[in-house]
């Protein structure tokens, strides 16, 4: 996030794309709801009929997938309305006349055409955002699970640039975290380009820095992600695989594919606090500790470095993440990761990364409240990034054309399905399918499909339903409702006996390697 969460409440005007916040990230959604009682405007885009639209003053229902049309058709109702910042513009940033003549072409009614949504709510919503003194952008999953997401990040990052809502309270580009802690895992180098604080291994200084750090040769090319490994597996490139606090034998998309190539591994080690679907694959299961049974740190998704202290000590045979790892590295004959404590880990961190440089047990244990970067021990932190001038100096526009998703309906399969959350479980469901008070109010996946659609393929409520696509089939009731737009399903992913990425598409973004979980191709039909 570009801003921190408490901005929200000071907004005049807050644009939520591709996030079912009030359900995801309720205490989020409060502060959104209580600027709204202050007189704030609310335009909510989403595929679903989702909690917060209930209280948008635009609702922007359209299509999965169509996100980038959206956005090119705003600004250019921003633009042809003298809405721009111009001064910002000029000041600030570069490229915007590209931005401005690919977007001439996205009227309101083409937008709108493919979209499905109205032109006249695409003027509507425009004006709201364009005239904000304070408009802030908050996103999610909807909007990067999909093989241009990350284009459809620069056109977020463009709308908000056009119109000078970039460096200043209560503005910005706010992206809402999907998972605890996941900030802090990419911030220090759980990415397969980068070392901690997103300095690039091909960069030979940095590369250098932490080869003389940690006593070893690096290598600067760049890894492979998650979905690349099981293709890799597939061509006989892996053989072995180490996966820690990750279930991709459900979580990956096309799953069939994901488990045939765990099963295929010569040898694989999960480290995990639940015997996990992924973890019955396994030759060797190392039992970590829950967060409860840990020290370290959490980073949230307003970049906020907090610490977490243990509770009660490690249950069983149980130990810290790191301290596995650490008795792993003494077992192959290293001494590099003999660390003392998390404290010293930390300690570390801060030596080698810029932007963690000033965070430091004693600190945060004072009661410091300290967002990244804080490059000293004297810095305060930045709450705020992007204040004068961005990191790079001017902020880059992007000329950003809307393509379809590489996998829509035809006769064979004429329903798009998308996938996402509820809000009862979480992820795979590893830890809160074992809660009970959880499981009773949602316990099993549920098909939400249009009254109309159901209507067509007679299907009733509650109903066993096969719903297929060209990767497999699962079995699951049907919820109707109009939550869905007709032509439209949505399938919860939590739940492994009618696990949602069996039928998801295994296709990801060129750039940044984000599969497309948001649209794939399905049909339905009821059993018996």
């Amino acid at each position: 996030m570009t801003n921190s969460i408490a901005e929200f409440e000071n907004a005049d005007c807050i644009l939520v794309i591709g996030s079912n916040t009030m359900e995801q990230h309720p205490l989020i959604a409060k502060r959104m709801l209580k600027a709204k009682e202050k007189g704030a405007k609310l335009i909510v885009a989403d595929p679903r009929r989702i909690p917060m639209m209930a209280f948008a003053d635009v609702a922007l229902q359209l299509k999965p997938g169509t996100d980038i049309a959206l956005l090119n058709g705003l600004m250019n109702v921003i633009i042809g309305d003298g809405l721009v910042d111009n001064g910002f513009i000029a000041e600030r940033t570069e490229g915007f006349d590209q931005v401005k003549a690919k977007v001439a072409e996205y009227t309101p009614e083409k937008a709108a055409g493919i979209c499905g949504v109205s032109a006249d709510d695409i003027k509507a919503a425009a004006q709201l955002y364009g005239k904000a003194e304070k408009g802030s952008i908050a996103y999610c999953m909807g909007v990067t699970q999909h093989v241009k997401g990350m284009d459809t990040v620069k056109s977020v990052a463009n709308l908000a640039m056009i119109t000078g809502n970039v460096g200043r309270e209560s503005t910005g580009v706010n992206p809402l975290r999907g998972q605890c802690n996941v900030q802090g895992a990419s911030d220090i180098g759980a990415l397969p380009d980068v070392f901690t604080g997103y300095q690039k291994v091909s960069d030979d200084a940095a590369r250098q820095k932490f080869e003389q750090a940690w006593g070893c040769s690096l290598n600067s090319s760049p890894g492979l992600t998650l979905t690349e490994m099981f293709d890799a597996v597939e061509d006989g490139k892996i053989t072995a695989m180490y996966v820690m606090g990750e279930n991709p034998a459900i979580s990956e998309p096309n799953i069939g594919h994901a488990q045939k190539a765990l099963g295929n591994l010569e040898f694989l080690v999960v480290q995990d606090i639940f015997m996990t679907e992924t973890a019955q694959f396994a030759d060797v299961v190392l039992p970590a500790a829950s967060f409860a049974e840990k020290e370290g740190t959490f980073t949230s998704t307003e970049r906020r470095v907090s610490r977490v202290r243990k509770a009660i000590d490690p249950i069983g045979e149980s130990k810290a993440d790191w301290q596995i790892i650490s008795d792993l590295a003494k077992q192959m004959g290293s001494s590099q990761l003999n660390y003392g404590s998390a404290a010293e880990i930390m300690d570390e961190i801060s030596n080698l990364t810029p932007s963690y440089g000033g965070i430091s047990y004693e600190r945060l244990d004072s009661g410091e409240q300290l967002a990244w970067p804080c490059p000293d021990k004297d810095h305060p932190g930045t709450p705020i990034l992007h204040i004068g001038q961005f990191t790079k100096g001017k902020g880059q526009f992007f000329a950003i054309d809307y393509a379809p998703s590489p996998e829509l309906p035809d006769s064979e399969y004429p329903l798009i399905l998308t996938t996402g959350r509820v809000m009862f479980q979480y992820h795979t469901g590893t830890m809160t399918r074992r809660v009970p008070a959880l499981e009773r109010e949602a316990s099993s996946a549920q098909l939400e499909i249009n009254p109309a659609d159901a209507d067509k393929l007679g299907i009733k409520q509650g109903d066993k339903v096969i719903v297929k696509s060209r990767r497999g089939e699962i079995e699951t009731k049907a919820l109707v409702a109009d939550k869905t737009t007709p032509g439209v399903v949505f399938l919860p992913f939590h739940f492994a006996e009618a696990a949602a990425n069996v039928l998801t598409l295994d296709k990801f973004d060129p750039d940044c390697k984000i599969p497309e979980f948001k649209v794939c191709a399905v049909s339905v039909r009821g059993k018996g």
